[in-house]
């Protein structure tokens, strides 16, 4: 039963996002893209949750998240053990 680190990553709101590219720009991973060049998208395993993009973003469409999943998780088990 391993327990995994917090996760922080970007997220960008896609139907209000305005393809910018700003985020790009300032991502220190490489982790956004423009690929259709209608809205940028996250690479959630090259993303460090860093939040440059977030600030740097026009639009503030940027969020970050933290995935607790795999900790709730963890802690379940453990209270269950109990």
């Amino acid at each position: 039963m391993a327990i995994q680190k917090r996760k922080r990553y970007a997220s960008v709101l896609e139907k209000e996002c305005v393809a910018c590219g700003t985020c790009i720009l300032v991502c220190p991973k490489l982790a956004i893209t423009v690929p259709r060049g209608i809205y940028a998208e996250v690479n959630t395993d090259l993303c460090i949750g860093c939040g440059l993009c977030k600030k740097a973003c026009p639009a503030s469409v940027i969020e970050m998240i933290t995935n607790l999943a795999e900790e709730e998780i963890n802690k379940n088990e453990k209270e269950r053990m109990v």
